[in-house]
């Protein structure tokens, strides 16, 4: 009965492992989604300081291109729109990943629970079987 548990125990373990694994990649790329936002604001702000007399360039490649102002300022604002989506969806993907790791923990726990009860239920057979073999031995020596 054990050994059962022992392997449940384990198939669970792995699974949390991997889900850990999955959060700690969810979370490294929210990170970088706030770090495009945290510069793609900066560049908004720096293009709401220009007018229409300014000329603004775009990289593309490794070529600097002539572009309208109003289209650099559209071309940020979607991809700000972009990048807070995707926050929120990281966002949401993590809430449902640590109910999902704080369930993996609950069976974890449960498991290691039935674990050490059938090990103890494993122990006290195997000393009360021991005793009866040693009374046993010294009833018949009498």
């Amino acid at each position: 009965m054990a050994e059962a548990i022992q392997k449940k125990l384990k198939a669970e373990l792995e699974k949390y492992t991997q889900m850990q694994k999955d959060v700690s990649k969810s979370m490294s790329a929210r990170q970088k989604l706030e770090t495009q936002l945290t510069e793609n604001n900066i560049v908004k702000e720096e293009l709401d300081l220009l007018d229409s007399t300014n000329t603004v360039y775009k990289l593309i490649g490794p070529v600097l291109v002539k572009q309208d102002l109003d289209e650099a300022k559209a071309t940020v604002a979607k991809r700000l729109e972009y990048i807070n989506g995707e926050i929120q969806r990281y966002e949401t993907l993590l809430k449902d990943m640590e109910k999902k790791s704080e369930q993996h923990r609950e069976v974890l726990s449960s498991l290691q629970q039935e674990f050490q009860r059938a090990q103890a239920a494993r122990m006290l057979t195997h000393t009360y079987t021991h005793t009866e073999k040693v009374e046993g031995d010294s009833h018949n020596t009498m």
